[in-house]
């Protein structure tokens, strides 16, 4: 049984308020009996103002939050799945990279999100990430942590259940799936696809999620959750920022397999007929 805390956070336009709000959320993680935190995407700087975000924007290797949590981390000694950064890619456009830090501080991996969210919203909302971001290549599961083996996925990612089935495939105990969901969206689809990607992959799924109205003046939905392998929900915030906990049993995933053998069951897909 691990305790993990997750940070649902409402992230500003100032990286350095960002990493003093994300060092206060390892000490109250760790104070809480947490062995583990997550937090949520783009957990560093959030700023539709591209030109005004563009100034703070810096390579892994430079970024001042990353290297913030890193400190927090290893004082703490605890374990944080920091949702993600924006940070420079070595082509020149921009990655939206998640991160694995050990309680040592060190990075354990990392993961460039998949699936980027370009969508034009009935609520007026258009999204064109593929604008600033480079998509990523891979697909990632770490080992060791306190929820057993992490798959990692970002926010759009869980549109995509294919992405969930092969994490799993790949031993896979938890997924990640750090957020900042639109408000309209959120309503409609959050619960119901992070309970599902649970269920179908039959492991536990942790989302952090970013909530309420930004510096930016976006709205993000937040309701950051934990839904075990037979879709209950373990934890679920509201619409406000906040740090919750939730204790997750690995021996959860041995049980309910055994009721619904369905990643045993899953058999290549055959060529579709049409007739």
């Amino acid at each position: 049984m691990s305790r993990i805390a997750l940070l649902q956070a409402r992230t500003g336009i100032d990286p350095a308020r960002n990493a003093e709000a994300l060092t206060r959320a390892v000490e109250e993680a760790r104070a809480g009996g947490a062995a583990m935190l997550f937090t949520p995407e783009m957990s560093g700087l959030l700023d539709r103002d591209r030109a005004r975000g563009a100034v703070h924007l810096r390579s892994q290797e430079d970024d001042p939050v990353l290297a913030a949590v890193r400190d927090a981390a290893a004082k703490s000694g605890l374990w944080v799945h920091l949702g993600s950064l924006a940070v420079r890619h070595p082509e020149g456009r921009l990655a939206n990279r998640s991160f694995v830090i050990d309680p040592a501080g060190a990075i354990r991996a990392t993961y460039d999100k998949l699936h980027l969210f370009d969508v034009d919203l009935p609520s007026g909302e258009s999204w064109r990430e593929s604008a600033s971001y480079a998509p990523g290549e891979t697909t990632v599961v770490v080992k060791g942590t306190p929820v057993g083996a992490l798959g990692m996925t970002i926010c759009y990612d869980l549109r995509f259940p294919a992405l969930f089935a092969a994490l799993a495939e790949a031993g896979a105990d938890t997924i990640s799936v750090p957020a900042a969901f639109t408000v309209p969206t959120g309503k409609a689809h959050w619960q119901t696809l992070l309970r599902a990607r649970a269920i179908e992959a039959g492991l536990f799924v942790v989302a952090a999620a970013q909530a309420g109205v930004h510096e930016d003046g976006r709205e993000t939905y937040g309701h950051s959750l934990v839904a075990d392998p037979w879709g209950e929900l373990l934890l679920e915030l509201d619409g406000a920022p906040g740090l919750g906990f939730a204790e997750v049993d690995l021996a959860r995933i041995v049980e309910v397999r055994g009721r619904v053998p369905a990643l045993r069951h899953r058999r290549p897909i055959p060529t579709v007929t049409r007739a």
